[in-house]
């Protein structure tokens, strides 16, 4: 088992500076030890799961998952780089980053352009965030016609573009500029959008830190598994073969359940 100092810097990077610091490929990059390194890419403002802590820090239990797998991973070494949730699948794609660990969940879209890892290591419910005594909205129908904050992208957002395409009164997204969640809840609060759709988990850690006056209602709309993005390629199917034995391994010993209890407060961990 490796042992080893990270570097986990809490960069909040634009491509440009990606670039900038990149200047040849990362997955050709060799760390101290002459691991290869892997840039890890995931926010610094998704709590619990990923955020960046009081020593401005990348943490929470992706950032944990993606260590435990390091732990055992000979000849690789895993760095992480805060990136907004926008620029995400760019730098990807564009190769400053080679996996993504950020609660992505593993719709059929993102299956046909990246790879993913077969084994997934969070099982996440989606809900709907209103203001707090606000009685008319419960169910996604509930808010046609209504205006919703959104983030461009993610797998909530696609949820409802989709809804759209059949709804006799389409639901108004609003599109964040910012790319945070907490203050697209702060919206929700102050009534410049109506609700949020987004993970319960995430959601309860923004409004317990903030203390904002907004509540989930409703049922689960859908339950995802998330799984780690990988880039598409022979070396993200290289790195996808050494992973996913690790994540059932972690999975079967019970690290996973453990991480997700001491993050989270449960085990959502799929079988």
């Amino acid at each position: 088992m490796k042992r080893k100092n990270y570097l986990v810097g809490s960069w909040v990077l634009s491509l440009g500076v990606i670039a900038a610091l990149s200047g040849c490929s990362s997955e050709e990059a060799t760390g101290a030890a002459g691991d290869q390194v892997v840039m890890v890419g995931t926010q610094n403002d998704y709590p619990p799961f990923a955020y960046a802590d009081d020593t401005n820090e990348l943490t929470g239990y992706d950032v944990e998952v993606v260590k435990a797998i390091d732990e055992k991973l000979e000849g690789y070494t895993f760095e992480f780089v805060a990136v907004p949730w926008d620029s995400m699948f760019l730098a990807l794609e564009s190769n400053k980053i080679q996996a993504i660990a950020d609660q992505v969940a593993k719709t059929p879209e993102r299956q046909e352009k990246y790879l993913f890892t077969d084994e997934s290591y969070f099982a996440a419910e989606t809900v709907i965030a209103v203001k707090t005594g606000r009685e008319d909205i419960q169910t996604v129908e509930d808010l046609e016609g209504k205006t919703v904050g959104a983030l461009a992208g993610d797998s909530y957002t696609l949820l409802l573009e989709e809804y759209n395409e059949t709804a006799d009164t389409p639901i108004e997204l609003k599109y964040s500029e910012s790319g945070n969640p907490s203050e697209i809840l702060q919206d929700v609060q102050n009534g410049r959008v109506d609700a949020y759709v987004n993970d319960p988990i995430m959601m309860n850690a923004v409004l317990e830190k903030n203390d904002l006056g907004v509540e989930i209602v409703g049922q689960p709309l859908v339950n995802d598994d998330m799984g780690i993005v990988l880039k598409n390629g022979d070396k993200g199917e290289e790195l996808k073969a050494l992973i996913d034995p690790i994540l059932e391994e972690l999975k079967q010993d019970g690290t996973l359940g453990e991480l997700s209890i001491k993050w989270t407060g449960g085990d959502y961990i799929p079988e």
